[in-house]
């Protein structure tokens, strides 16, 4: 009685002699201070303002454009004209609709059939050259989509492409490749998409027991018919889901459309928005209203997307028991497919890579011949090297990158400790913010940050910083996949340990959790920093002369013309992203980027 006496007084002071052991409770304004104390403190501030960070880029230009769409001229209240501007009475309007739905449900096609296809060779036969598919899934990352469509554009050019002129015009004295229609862009889209879903469809293959496949072989069934009834079955939410999000990433992409469709007058969503911003007198309502339908169409398919992969547990195959995936055995026809996987790493890597060599090595472009090889020399490297504009743009693509993947990797840092190691309500809430922008196209997104700050007081319109918070809330969404992905290997009783010995929270942070996570976020940081030297569609609206990137310099190059000095400009590009590149897959190889590959 006296140790409980004792315990109670030095809890209560003079309080403890009246012989209870429970302490009181707080009365109302002890339970406000201690609130407070908490919010005040080093750990509430920074949680609160990492919290603060990600509303604002996910909330507040989305707020801003819907406000200025829906605003009318005298902006004193809600009006539809802007949809009408942009929508109604002009036959543009459903040309535009039909060429956006037909791209993206095209190329979504194409790179789903190729995709898949090439996932079923590399993970259930015994083919040979399985190495070319890992090379093949880089394209994505090293040959950005303005220089992939600029090389198809060398290649398949009626006038001057290489397919045309050395083959189709010598042997057919006709040029019937035109790159510049819909289907020379879905078939530039579908090829530079294919990898990303052939890395979805491979994890997919992986996942599924094939003792299924394997039991209806033994029983007798035709392997065509294993395909039809069991496989794709199985395999159908994966292929669903890889299709929407390859709808939704053709549907948001403006780089082929802008350099293939706008040559022959073909648009499609985004190529009409940046026409309106354009055009004078801009009508910003008009190119709201479109990013709003483009916005509206993108979440849908996102959301769906991730959907069926919720609901993909009722095709799951994979249980407890071991199982060992016995390959196909191609018999006769094994050099038959290997000489297809060779030709398809030809005519999707080594071409377009090979043909923008061949371009930046000549003074005016032109078809292949004894007189044009001739001509070849070194200088438009020269001419680049020599180029103010070009160390301008490249200083420019550093700042950026290095500063968006450095902001992203550390607020998502503190946002993953947020939603994964505390029970504040709302984390959810928070969790689903950071992945808000994933659904935001580029485009609009560009649009949208041009509504804030062309009304905000704030001098950040035209310069890098613009840029820097556009990067930051496009690509916050993979810094979270990332240090969510660290933080969720880490056991708790780390920080628990830490805190019993007496560390406060940001020694706990800065000594123990990052630390350990550094290997995540260092291949965030560096996947980050590639993506943000490919970036054109969020860049092309914000940008102003003398704050040019590396990918803006390209658009001019191409806009002006001058399409060999944008070829050695490309492959300068190119090498610089292959050693990024190689330098993220060394660091993320416990982490990988296989699946992030999509931006």
């Amino acid at each position: 009685m006296a140790l409980a006496s004792t315990a109670t007084t030095s809890q209560g002071g003079d309080r403890g002699t009246s012989g209870t052991d429970a302490s009181p409770e707080p009365t109302a304004p002890g339970r406000l201070v201690a609130l407070l104390r908490r919010l005040l403190s080093f750990q509430g501030l920074l949680v609160g303002g990492a919290v603060v960070i990600v509303g604002y880029l996910a909330l507040v230009p989305l707020g801003y454009l819907v406000h200025d769409t829906f605003l009318n001229s005298t902006g004193t209240g809600v009006s539809f004209g802007a949809f009408s501007r942009a929508y109604g009475g002009n036959s543009q309007a459903g040309s535009m609709m039909l060429n956006s739905l037909g791209f993206a449900l095209g190329s979504a096609a194409l790179a789903l059939v190729l995709g898949t296809v090439l996932a079923y060779i590399q993970v259930r036969t015994d083919t040979p050259f399985k190495g070319l598919f890992f090379a093949a899934s880089l394209v994505p990352l090293i040959v950005p989509g303005i220089l992939y469509a600029t090389s198809w554009i060398f290649l398949g050019d009626p006038s001057s492409g290489v397919i045309n002129t050395l083959i189709f015009k010598p042997l057919f004295g006709a040029s019937p490749v035109n790159i510049f229609s819909v289907w020379g862009m879905i078939w530039v889209q579908g090829l530079h998409l294919a990898p990303v879903t052939f890395l979805l469809m491979v994890a997919a293959f992986r996942a599924m027991d094939p003792s299924l496949e394997e039991s209806a072989a033994m029983s007798g069934a035709r392997r065509s018919t294993v395909l039809r009834r069991i496989t794709v079955p199985l395999l159908r939410p994966a292929m669903i889901s890889a299709a929407l999000l390859m709808f939704v990433q053709s549907l948001e992409s403006f780089e082929v459309p802008g350099l293939l469709g706008l040559q022959n007058g073909i648009y499609v969503f985004t190529s009409r928005i940046y026409f309106v911003l354009r055009a004078y007198p801009i009508d910003y309502g008009a190119a709201g209203a479109l990013a709003i339908g483009l916005l509206l169409i993108a979440a849908a398919g996102v959301l769906l997307s991730g959907w069926l992969q919720r609901s993909s547990r009722n095709f799951q195959t994979v249980t407890g028991k071991a199982f060992r995936p016995r390959p196909v055995d191609l018999g006769r026809a094994r050099p038959w497919v290997g000489t297809g996987v060779i030709v398809y790493f030809l005519v999707t890597v080594v071409l377009p890579v090979a043909v923008l060599v061949y371009a930046s090595l000549l003074k005016y472009y032109a078809a292949p011949s004894r007189k044009t090889l001739s001509t070849m020399s070194l200088e438009n490297y020269n001419e680049v090297l020599h180029m103010p504009l070009a160390f301008t743009a490249l200083k420019n693509s550093l700042i950026v990158g290095v500063g968006a993947a450095t902001a992203v990797m550390l607020l998502t840092s503190i946002v993953s400790w947020v939603v994964l190691r505390t029970k504040a309500p709302g984390r959810r809430m928070l969790d689903l913010l950071a992945f808000t922008p994933i659904v935001i196209p580029g485009l609009v997104l560009g649009l949208a940050l041009s509504f804030v700050y062309l009304r905000m007081p704030l001098p950040i319109y035209g310069t890098l910083l613009i840029l820097l918070v556009s990067y930051c809330t496009r690509y916050l969404p993979y810094g979270m996949r990332y240090s969510s992905s660290a933080m969720a290997q880490m056991s708790p009783e780390l920080e628990e340990s830490a805190a019993v010995s007496g560390a406060s929270w940001f020694q706990t942070f800065r000594r123990v959790l990052l630390p350990l996570m550094s290997s995540g976020i260092l291949a965030g940081w560096v996947y980050i920093l590639v993506v943000s030297f490919r970036e054109l569609s969020s860049t092309i609206l914000l940008y102003s002369p003398g704050k040019e990137v590396l990918s803006v310099l390209i658009w001019e190059q191409f806009e002006n013309g001058q399409f060999t000095t944008l070829a050695a400009l490309g492959v300068c590009m190119v090498l610089i992203l292959v050693l990024l590149v190689s330098i993220a897959y060394r660091l993320g190889a416990r982490f990988g980027l296989q699946g992030d590959s999509s931006n």
